[in-house]
């Protein structure tokens, strides 16, 4: 796992495939919570610490293709 105190705000998210999953909001606990306007739901979408493989420059990747990485 990547260290998470290297994730700030406003970062991209995006999956092993390369897909879009988001934008950070913030850091809560062990989750990256991600702005409301990359969800279809109106609501906040989270994404587990331990799925953050790397961090490169302004984007976040992770280890899960994107559709597995949202909870």
């Amino acid at each position: 796992m990547a260290d998470l105190s290297q994730v700030k705000e406003h970062m991209e998210i995006v999956g092993s495939d390369g897909a879009h999953i988001g934008t950070v909001d913030k850091i809560e606990g062990n989750r990256i919570k991600l702005t409301k306007r990359d969800s279809s739901q109106e609501q906040h979408r989270y994404v587990d610490g331990s799925s953050v493989a790397t961090i490169d420059g302004n984007k976040v990747r992770l280890s899960k293709k994107g559709n597995e990485a949202l909870h």
